[in-house]
């Protein structure tokens, strides 16, 4: 579909959408970049991508329709088949009598309706509409993973009714193992097997989950999604399929299928035109028969900047001044799953020039990044965090990245690399920043090395954001309030609320401040699942290691004194940070208070 320029420029004066200065300007711009006019102003964000799309149907007599507002009943979506929408970005979505609606991001393309109109003997209207309501309706095709189970389920019931489910098929100690191995091989590649793992995969993809869970049980088979940080049941399965589902899992993964006695590791992809996702695959022998855990990795995202992951104010301020030191350490602290490879390779984006020579050592290498030389830890051929660094060292690195500190030899060549001159960036696993330093010094480190080779510690954790479909905002009543203030500092809250801006007028006490504020939550929506919220974000405590805070190291003063100093010197707490981030409507304060207390 083409709207000419002069005729848009003609249209947005008309309805007087942008000043006739603006679009000269950018009328100007585009000639001169060879561009169209809507490219320009969407660029300069002169209007919104729906007022231009509405604006050009208008111009070219074409009804506008919003799929991301729209129900869309099931039967008259697959009218045109899922490859064809795909293919010709177009979707059929109301049907009366002999007419049908197809919205399509290009109404003139006359050869695909004409198309359509022999194919299915309806007439066609076409309508306009956006990528994302093509992209909502596409999602649409697949079915609820319960449904689309309840489908296989039956499959495999017919199965077992009609042929009988082989009783090698489960698992017996004593068997001989080149049977069993042939016979868990054949339960692999059967049909069913088959579509129940490929169904797990495509619903963990499309909930974008992070881990899938796959549990044993005496009589069932628990299939666990976990998204945004918290794990959901997904389904149920039959335990007589578990075997099959474990042999093409570790098939897919490359291991040894005869193999239930010892734990396996191992990892494969899955790439369609819409994403690229790495499994990594962990199995482990319990009680029931073995449990296996996917962690799901997006290789087509990008890397997010430090603002896209949470670092904000004085934090961003400290990370973006001591990456650019040509040497020392920066250490990400806090549990597993509290993003810290994310902050790394965020780091290591911002790193990543031609002018200097980037090595890793990690266990597993999770995101492929261009011209950073990743390297997989193998503990099996005594390929360790130790022995790579080591060997590292001998590669002219001007920095190095290890996935994480595990004990004294790694912590020691890491030491002595900072010192020589390389930045090198690591993960412990501590609660704080402060609660970092005498965790070294355990392993065998003197306080005056990290000293002199420690840039800055950030600790972190991820919290929920709420959904911005239905988000609603609300006051604190005073019994929460009364909670809060049990809990932690209120007082030195609201001066910080100040600070940041977050409170503009003046209260005649904090308690009135706090019930005033406004605070923000989730209702829940179609989009986040009823949950209230979508996707996360980081929280964060950024301790620079300043001259006195060097001192304190020095003289091995306890965690507290190290935190009150670098309070002292600015740094924001965790759960001041999260609070901050509640009271800017990106997360809630039960969600800053579930993953920050201790």
């Amino acid at each position: 579909m083409q709207v000419e320029d002069q005729q848009l420029k003609l249209f947005l004066l008309d309805f007087g959408l942008i000043s006739k200065k603006d679009v000269n300007d950018s009328l100007k711009e585009a000639q001169k970049s060879k561009k169209k006019l809507e490219e320009i102003i969407l660029k300069k964000k002169l209007i919104s991508q729906e007022e231009l799309n509405k604006l050009k149907a208008y111009i070219l007599g074409i009804p506008f329709v919003d799929l991301k507002e729209s129900e869309i009943d099931i039967d008259v979506l697959k009218i045109i088949p899922e490859s064809m929408a795909r293919q010709y970005n177009a979707i059929a979505f109301d049907k009366s009598g002999n007419q049908l609606k197809v919205a399509m991001l290009d109404p003139n393309d006359l050869q695909f309706l004409d198309f359509i109109g022999k194919k299915t003997s309806l007439k066609i209207i076409p309508c306009f509409t956006d990528k994302d309501g093509i992209k909502r309706a596409l999602q649409l095709f697949q079915k609820s993973l319960k449904a689309e189970f309840g489908d296989i389920v039956k499959e495999v019931g017919g199965v077992e009714e009609d042929d009988g489910i082989d009783e090698k098929l489960i698992i017996k100690s004593g068997e001989d193992d080149k049977e069993e191995m042939i016979d868990l091989k054949k339960a692999a590649e059967d049909l069913p097997v088959v579509k129940i793992v490929d169904t797990l995969l495509k619903h963990a993809i499309l909930q974008s989950a992070s881990d899938i869970h796959i549990e044993p049980e005496e009589k069932d088979v628990v299939i666990r999604y976990r998204v945004d940080g918290v794990l959901h049941d997904a389904m149920t399965l039959p335990k007589i399929i578990l075997s099959g589902i474990v042999a093409r899992i570790k098939i897919l993964s490359n291991l040894k299928i005869d193999e239930h006695r010892l734990p396996q590791d191992g990892r494969f992809k899955v790439e369609t035109s819409d994403y690229k996702i790495a499994f990594r695959v962990s199995i482990i022998p319990v009680f029931d028969g073995e449990k296996i855990v996917m962690r799901l990795l997006s290789e087509s995202s990008g890397v997010l900047s430090l603002k896209q992951i949470g670092f904000r104010g004085r934090d961003l301020e400290v990370i973006q001044n001591e990456v650019k030191k040509p040497n020392g350490m920066i250490l990400v602290v806090g549990p597993t799953g509290s993003g810290k490879t994310t902050t790394l390779y965020t780091i290591l984006g911002i790193l990543n020039t031609t002018e200097v020579n980037i090595s890793t050592l990690e266990d597993p290498v999770e995101y492929r990044m261009p011209r950073i030389n990743q390297s997989q830890i193998n503990t099996k051929i005594n390929f360790t965090f130790a022995s790579g660094l080591r060997s590292l060292l001998r590669q002219d690195p001007d920095i190095i990245m290890v996935g994480e500190i595990r004990d004294g030899e790694t912590a020691e060549l890491a030491v002595h690399a900072a010192l020589t001159g390389h930045l090198v960036l690591s993960t412990l696993h501590t609660n704080s920043s402060a609660g970092t330093l005498p965790r070294i010094t355990d392993m065998g480190i003197e306080p005056f090395l990290i000293a002199s080779t420690a840039n800055v510690i950030v600790s972190q954790r991820l919290v929920r954001k709420i959904c911005s479909e239905c988000k609603k905002e609300y006051v604190l009543d005073k019994d929460t309030y009364n909670s809060l203030s049990q809990n932690f500092d209120v007082d030195l809250m609201a001066e910080i609320f100040r600070k940041e801006k977050i409170v503009k007028k003046e209260y005649k006490s904090n308690e009135e401040m706090w019930l005033d504020l406004k605070f923000f939550k989730g209702e829940g929506c179609d989009k986040c699942r009823k949950e209230g919220y979508k996707g996360r974000i980081g929280v964060f405590e950024v301790l620079e290691i300043s001259d006195k805070i060097a001192k304190l190291i020095n003289n091995r003063a306890i965690v507290s004194e190290i935190e009150e100093e670098g309070i002292k010197e600015g740094m924001t707490t965790m759960i001041e940070d999260g609070f901050i981030k509640a009271a800017q409507g990106i997360t809630t304060i039960e969600e800053v208070m579930r993953v920050t207390k201790e």
